[in-house]
């Protein structure tokens, strides 16, 4: 039996394939938390720093750009070590660590990672959401005010909805970025798909048969993740794509019925 044949029969080896499957559901767990509390603290930001222009309120467009700044221009994987010294930790119950099938140890030093990855990814998403704001014309707020709404009523049932529609492809694209980041979290964790399988090819031995480690192991196991990864951010992009055909059809009759 040569090299390749003992790596490809250790993917085949079920528990092989469930654990690495659960790092995978952890990696699109991670990204999702990340990325629904970035577009929730990345949109805060924006508007702090686009619209808190008069008085007291200055010193939080200053704190907000001072924010998206730093993280924006700083490595992430700076923060997670960052994150894994200094951000405080938590006693996660018994019951919980069970749940997820990790030690305490191992829920505290993954949630420090997460919480570095989520203040990263708000500043980036921050700057995408600004740019929104900022491509929406005067006009709007015009009409807005001219309408009775004032300016928190302006932004919430005008300008961010239709920021939001306008940034759907620079936002897909942080989305995927962020499922590929949370790969940084294999240098302090081996939860998610990327420490999984670093584990794997140290241990691999064990399920091909060969005394020592070989470089088709390593191939075969990345490549898997690669599969993996791809899969993921695949699937987002078409179910993003499917969700605005129906939009884009509408506006293709809309221009035809006009002219």
């Amino acid at each position: 039996m040569d090299a390749l044949t003992g790596s490809l029969k250790m993917i085949t080896n079920g528990s092989v394939l469930v654990y690495i499957l659960k790092g995978l559901g952890f990696t699109i767990g991670i990204a999702f938390f990340a990325v629904v509390l970035g577009i929730i603290i990345g949109t805060i930001l924006a508007l702090v720093r686009n619209y808190c222009n008069k008085g007291a309120a200055k010193i939080f467009k200053y704190i907000s750009i001072a924010y998206i700044e730093i993280f924006r221009n700083t490595p992430l994987m700076l923060w997670i070590f960052i994150g894994l010294v200094f951000f405080p930790s938590i006693e996660f119950p018994t019951e919980f660590t069970k749940l997820f099938e990790l030690s305490r140890t191992e829920m505290a030093v993954l949630f420090k990672a997460i919480i570095a990855l989520v203040l990263f990814t708000s500043s980036v998403i921050a700057e995408i959401v600004r740019g929104g704001l900022n491509s929406i014309s005067k006009g709007r707020f015009e009409a807005a005010y001219s309408q009775g709404f004032n300016l928190p009523q302006t932004l919430l049932f005008i300008i961010i909805p239709q920021t939001f529609k306008n940034i759907v492809p620079t936002l897909l694209s942080q989305v995927i970025t962020t499922v590929k980041d949370t790969s940084y979290i294999a240098n302090i964790a081996v939860a998610e798909l990327m420490g999984r399988t670093f584990q794997l090819i140290q241990i691999s031995p064990r399920y091909t048969g060969f005394s020592t480690q070989n470089v088709s192991d390593v191939f075969v196991l990345c490549g898997l993740a690669c599969v993996m990864y791809f899969a993921v951010n695949f699937t987002i992009s078409l179910v993003v794509r499917h969700m605005q055909k129906p939009k884009r059809i509408k506006a293709a009759a809309k221009i035809e019925e006009l002219q």
